[in-house]
């Protein structure tokens, strides 16, 4: 194969089908020789094949063969899987024997579910907003803005700011308490 052939792997179908029956099966043996998981040694390979796409356009035949720079990338690939594996086990020893969440956590947890269910509540009401109306909301309900303040940051007339905050407590009524009925005007 080419250098030609080997920067059009990223670009060209046919070059890179190519590329790969010729090298795929010395890459599986590289890495086989190094992992013991035949799942993994697909991994690594798809990887590997993958890499060299990204990278394809890089390749300078001046420094090394296709092979030798295809096998650089199957080193990396497997060079990162090691670190992958080794910061894997490190967490597992530092946690192993240790429950990670106690019974009475547990129990806090529960509570404190159940003290945020009115937030959610709040959340979900706020998600039927338009933008525009939870933008005025936020800036009045939230961060404590007169609607003055609130539409001159939002830079529109104090008028549509009072609409906008007017239709959002609607909605966000209408929804938390849907037992309070509506106000018809006559």
């Amino acid at each position: 194969m080419t250098s030609v052939t080997v920067s059009r792997i990223g670009s060209d179908p046919d070059a890179l089908e190519e590329f790969y029956r010729e090298h795929v099966g010395s890459i599986q043996g590289f890495i086989a020789r190094r992992v013991d998981d035949s799942h993994l040694v697909a991994d690594l390979t798809a990887e590997v094949f993958l890499a060299a796409i990204d990278s394809a356009h890089k390749y300078r035949p001046g420094k090394g063969t296709p092979a030798g720079w295809l096998y650089g990338i199957a080193r990396n690939v497997v060079a990162d899987e090691r670190r992958r594996l080794v910061r894997a086990m490190t967490a597992n020893q530092r946690i192993s024997g240790r429950a990670l969440v106690e019974p009475d956590d547990l129990s806090a947890l529960d509570d404190r579910i159940d003290a945020e269910a009115q937030s959610r509540r709040l959340y979900e009401a706020m998600d039927r907003l338009s933008e525009a109306e939870r933008a005025v909301l936020e800036l009045v309900a939230l961060d404590g803005l007169s609607v003055r303040d609130a539409a001159a940051a939002l830079r529109i007339r104090p008028t549509t700011a009072r609409v906008r905050l007017h239709r959002a407590r609607k909605t966000m009524r209408d929804h938390l308490d849907p037992r309070v009925p509506a106000i018809v005007a006559a």
